[in-house]
């Protein structure tokens, strides 16, 4: 294979996603074209093609890549500690803001696959039956002090954010 191809295809999907980000924290997706993301990267529009079939197959991939990267990062329940990897995922989240700002832009969060959650830690403190409804529960929770951490710049340390989420499971035990 040839190397320095490769290098220069990854640098330019790099650029490309890099730009479609940038322009989604201002515009909606409908409304950023193949010739704003080519003008702004200074690549053509057939670079973009060889890698894209369009502004949704891009948006899509740069999806799939958000959380392939999440994912591979990030397990809760440590049974050292179980707070590390709440401050390891927030951490991540305040080094990658405009990273998570597109998948939440995007809509994508509906489908909680960046959202990472260990039933066996759910299970040591709801042991009922209704245990989906508490997972559905804090999804749409981590979600939202997500979004309004971002929203806010992430003002808070990584450190604080990961002790509030540990303060919702304190010295719980539901039956």
């Amino acid at each position: 294979m040839n190397t320095v191809n490769n290098k220069r295809r990854k640098e330019s999907v790099e650029k490309i996603e890099k730009v479609f980000m940038e322009l989604l924290q201002t515009k909606e997706l409908k409304e950023i074209t193949v010739s704003d993301i080519c003008k702004l990267t200074g690549l053509n529009r057939s670079t973009f093609y060889a890698n894209f079939v369009d502004i949704f197959d891009l948006s899509l991939k740069l999806k799939e890549k958000i959380e392939t990267d999440f994912s591979s990062q990030f397990r809760f329940g440590d049974p050292e500690n179980k707070n590390i990897g709440a401050l390891r995922m927030f951490t991540h989240i305040k080094e990658n803001q405009i990273f998570y700002k597109t998948y939440f832009k995007l809509g994508y969060d509906e489908s909680h696959k960046i959202m990472i959650y260990d039933e066996k830690l759910a299970e040591q403190f709801f042991v009922n039956k209704n245990i989906e409804y508490h997972i559905e529960f804090f999804r749409h929770g981590l979600n939202a002090i997500i979004k309004m951490w971002l929203a806010g710049g992430c003002r808070e340390t990584p450190e604080e954010m990961a002790e509030m989420l540990k303060l919702e499971y304190s010295g719980r035990k539901i039956d």
